[in-house]
């Protein structure tokens, strides 16, 4: 269930919103930004623009591949 920001401290929810892309939601995925852009393709299924430099760096794929490991999404 997303989070929102009255479940948080402020400077918590401050936090996640420079760090997550969706700060509430249940993705892990960084935010964009322009010395992190979402240019790179999912490793995946190869969807294009979804991942940044540095969810790659971490070995991210992309929210629909994430939902469907995590048994939240039925495959493609």
């Amino acid at each position: 269930m997303p989070m929102e920001p009255e479940d948080f401290e402020w400077d918590e929810w401050d936090e996640r919103v420079e760090r997550f892309a969706d700060p509430g939601g249940d993705s892990a995925l960084y935010a964009a930004s322009e010395d992190n852009p979402r240019n790179l393709p999912c490793p995946n299924c190869g969807a294009e623009n979804v991942l940044t430099p540095r969810d790659r760096a971490k070995g991210y794929q992309c929210d629909r591949c994430a939902d469907i490991a995590e048994g939240k999404a039925m495959p493609y």
